[in-house]
């Protein structure tokens, strides 16, 4: 019984081994066409105030040899707002991708904006991030009203 359970994992092993080596020589590495690359994937707020500046600039540029299409800009959620070049990108030329995040909201920024070209099907991730703190306007306290608990005063 011990030899056939050993022979079994022997065999699933080493079907596995070869399937593994099989999927890597069919994946041809990608020659020519459009490349996308950027200065920094982070575009990073750092700590700003609440309704602080909205907008960053994301800078790139097509390292490739052909036109670089951007089919589309998504924001992981609605308050992070992309706009990108409609128009192609011709090698060697560079172009931003401007981020709108709502600074209304208070706290950190851990967002993304999923950027699809005609490279192939995999997206650049591009990572938003920071904080963002109450205005110091905000944080004073009013001054309380006179009240019956207190004798009016």
């Amino acid at each position: 019984m011990k030899n056939i359970i050993t022979l079994l994992l022997l065999s699933f092993t080493s079907a596995f081994l070869i399937a593994q080596t099989d999927m890597s020589e069919t994946a041809p590495a990608k020659e020519g066409g459009p490349i996308m690359t950027f200065e920094t994937m982070d575009v990073d707020y750092g700590t700003i105030q609440q309704h602080g500046e909205p907008l960053r600039v994301l800078n790139f540029s097509n390292t490739g040899d052909e036109p670089l299409v951007i089919k589309n800009c998504k924001g992981s959620c609605g308050c992070t707002v992309p706009v990108w070049p409609k128009e192609p990108i011709m090698p060697g030329e560079a172009a931003t991708i401007e981020i709108r995040y709502a600074t209304n909201r208070l706290g950190k920024i851990n967002k993304t904006v999923k950027v699809t070209t005609n490279e192939g099907d995999v997206p650049h991730v591009i990572r938003v991030l920071g904080t963002v703190l109450k205005g110091e306007e905000e944080l004073s306290v009013p001054e309380s009203a006179p009240s019956m608990l207190d004798g009016g005063k």
